[in-house]
């Protein structure tokens, strides 16, 4: 897939909005490692789109606590990963599992549930254009 030059500029900038959170982290918290695949806007949708990542966590490795403006589709490709939305319990997700998480809802906890073995997830989300990915959520 090629990617256009405003196409490549707004998966940058969201890209750096995810990885935004990482000043706040312990050393293992918001290291994780974002890989994007494919960012597309949408026809069916005007105003909004598609984009694809890989999410992988090394042994131990958490995400900051953070909300997603758009809508969230996550899949488990490796590993196990510990997921908790507000007002639910934490979930672990194993390989060939998924969950979908709604806007701006908190996310509490996105962690590697191993501290031995590596955790990969395919994640993708519908965002509305010039909007970030991710937004840490504040203290």
């Amino acid at each position: 897939m090629r990617f256009l030059p405003s196409a490549k500029s707004a998966l940058l900038a969201a890209l750096l909005a995810l990885a935004a959170g990482a000043d706040a982290h312990d050393g293992k918290h918001g290291d994780e490692v974002v890989t994007p695949l494919q960012h597309q806007a949408l026809s069916d949708a005007p105003g909004k789109s598609g984009v694809m990542a890989i999410v992988a966590y090394g042994p131990g490795q958490s995400s900051v606590p953070h909300r997603h403006p758009g809508s969230i589709f996550a899949y488990v490709l490796e590993g196990e990963v510990v997921s908790q939305l507000q007002g639910g319990a934490p979930v672990t997700y194993k390989a060939g599992e998924s969950w979908y998480e709604a806007p701006d809802t908190p996310h509490l906890v996105s962690r590697n549930a191993s501290t031995t073995k590596p955790a990969r997830l395919l994640v993708w989300s519908l965002v509305q254009d010039g909007r970030p990915l991710t937004v840490p959520l504040e203290k």
